[in-house]
């Protein structure tokens, strides 16, 4: 529904979230923090310049926008952005955060495959005035210490989540 990828489209976020590396997709196998078996979480390949390293959360088969997104990936996305921004405030040391989804060319989307930002905010960053100016393609060795900040506050994350749950049976 309300679908505007021309026909043949080559999807690069499919191609990011098949292992595809190619001149076809920015996204890098090195940029993958998080999958599972309904979505996943790359660095993003273009910043904004006083918040580099943000994330794309994608659902791992091909839907366009959120009006095509069913509900179990919607709801997974939702509970991994959150598990994201939580680990993102510990690894990037920012005071807040932002989410970003486009949907159709008049709401900026530029790849036709859902895509949920999670960016990195700092007090006085000018985020909205940045976001309007050129986007900047990050170079893929500089979003390699991004990702390996994010995938360190994930597993610790999950390691805490696991200790209390078993220290909650423990007590059963």
């Amino acid at each position: 529904m309300y679908n505007h990828a021309p026909t043949n489209y080559k999807c690069p976020i499919c191609l990011g979230v098949q292992g595809i590396e190619s001149e076809e997709t920015l996204l890098k196998q090195a940029d993958l923090i998080y999958k599972d078996d309904l979505v996943s979480a790359f660095i993003n390949s273009f910043w904004i310049s006083n918040n580099p390293g943000h994330i794309i959360i994608v659902p791992n088969v091909h839907v366009e926008n959120v009006y095509d997104l069913p509900n179990e990936q919607g709801s997974r996305i939702f509970e991994v952005s959150q598990k994201i921004a939580l680990a993102m405030k510990k690894a990037y040391q920012c005071e807040g955060i932002t989410f970003r989804q486009n949907n159709e060319p008049a709401g900026d989307q530029h790849a036709f495959h859902y895509h949920l930002h999670i960016f990195p905010r700092y007090i006085n960053d000018k985020f909205n005035q940045k976001a309007a100016e050129k986007k900047v393609l990050s170079d893929p060795e500089k979003r390699l210490a991004y990702a390996k900040k994010l995938k360190e506050q994930l597993l610790d994350h999950e390691r805490i989540a696991k200790e209390k749950e078993e220290k909650k049976m423990s007590k059963k």
